[in-house]
């Protein structure tokens, strides 16, 4: 009966479903490679992941892969190597700059120090993206029906998500924390200063 119910559910909301529980997933894989337990997890650092991938992402791949599925309705190896490329140079930036406006925004982040880690950290994550995202995309494109793409990028994302939350862990380069300690009203103390001359 719960295969049954699940099969109605319409493909934005499993896949709503299905991010709400992956990324955080990916967070706490993460935080466990970064050395913490049950007892140390940043179970808050999981929730912002939960919302983030179910309300934000899960849409929007829904949104982009029906667009494409308008676009070039044909199931192909040429279309699915069309629809991965396309992807790379529309939604691929689009994600990687929302990913850490939208994370730093929900960790409570002033807007200018969302920006400036999203200048910092955005381009060298969409690099590593270009990487692995056209093989599974022209997977998801050319084999995948349909109704299944989303849950299949799902499944496929857990590994890059675990990439997203190393990179958002990273610290950020000194230039960028003196300009948020600024916009913080906090004033470098002369040991930093020194290392940063």
């Amino acid at each position: 009966m719960p295969a049954k119910l699940l099969s109605k559910i319409h493909p934005m909301a499993k896949g709503m479903m299905t991010y709400a529980l992956l990324w955080p997933t990916g967070s706490l894989i993460q935080q466990t490679i970064e050395g913490r337990n049950f007892k140390t997890y940043d179970w808050a650092r999981a929730l912002r992941f939960s919302l983030f991938g179910s309300l934000y992402v899960a849409p929007t791949l829904y949104g982009w892969v029906r667009l494409t599925s308008a676009m070039w309705p044909q199931t192909n190896l040429r279309i699915g190597l069309l629809k991965a490329a396309t992807e790379q140079l529309s939604y691929g930036p689009f994600a990687c700059v929302s990913f850490f406006m939208g994370m730093s925004l929900l960790e409570l982040k002033t807007f200018q120090q969302a920006v400036a880690e999203t200048k910092e950290k955005a381009l060298p994550t969409y690099k590593v993206g270009v990487c692995c995202w056209p093989i599974i995309q022209t997977i998801n494109f050319s084999l995948v029906p349909e109704h299944n793409r989303v849950i299949f990028v799902s499944f496929c994302s857990l590994l890059w998500t675990i990439f997203l939350a190393y990179m958002k862990t990273q610290a950020m380069e000194p230039e960028h924390e003196q300009v948020q300690d600024r916009e913080q009203g906090k004033h470098p103390q002369p040991k930093e200063i020194e290392l940063l001359i």
